[in-house]
């Protein structure tokens, strides 16, 4: 099936929302969220919304830089929420922001996000199949859409699947190809 046989979906359809209260075995010794449980909820946040998406089991295939901006304190109650920025063939690209309060819902802040990528999965769980395209409506869906080429050739790059010469969205970057 070609993906282009799929029909589109909006962003709005596979937009997932997570929160957690952040507990004492949650922290490290001073009392912040520790990373790697950080990262455990992005993933699973973004891996819902990608199988919201595609309909489909999906496996996470990268994560892009995922930023610490600030911390993340015991008695916290942090929200995820991821949403698709685009989909290629197999795959799409989630982003995740990860926003803190205290329990009262004061002092609200963003404190990290993170693109994460999934590749959609066959029910037997051994072979890509196709996503539906993505339709991006808001100027920011746009952006994102727009950036994820660059993102997604960017990350082929770095993991060695194409060479920075065979790159198109990221090439200008490259002044020595020129």
């Amino acid at each position: 099936m070609e993906p282009s046989s799929l029909a589109p979906k909006k962003v709005s359809e596979s937009r997932t929302v997570m929160t957690e209260l952040i507990m004492p075995n949650d922290t490290n010794p001073m009392g912040n969220l520790m990373g790697g449980y950080l990262m455990r909820w992005m993933d699973i946040v973004c891996a819902i919304c990608a199988g919201k998406h595609c309909e489909a089991h999906v496996v996470t295939a990268a994560v892009d830089h995922i930023s610490f901006q600030n911390p993340i304190r015991l008695g916290d109650v942090i929200t995820l929420e991821a949403r698709v920025t685009r989909a290629f063939n197999t795959s799409v690209e989630i982003y995740v922001e990860v926003f803190a309060n205290d329990m009262k819902g004061q002092n609200a802040r963003r404190c990290n996000h993170a693109y994460f990528s999934f590749v959609a999965m066959d029910d037997k769980k051994q072979n890509p199949i196709p996503v539906p395209p993505l339709t991006p409506l808001s100027s920011e869906e746009q952006q994102l859409y727009e950036g994820a080429a660059r993102r997604r050739e960017l990350r082929l790059i770095l993991s060695g699947r194409i060479k920075p010469k065979d790159a198109t969205e990221v090439r200008k970057f490259f002044a020595d190809l020129e």
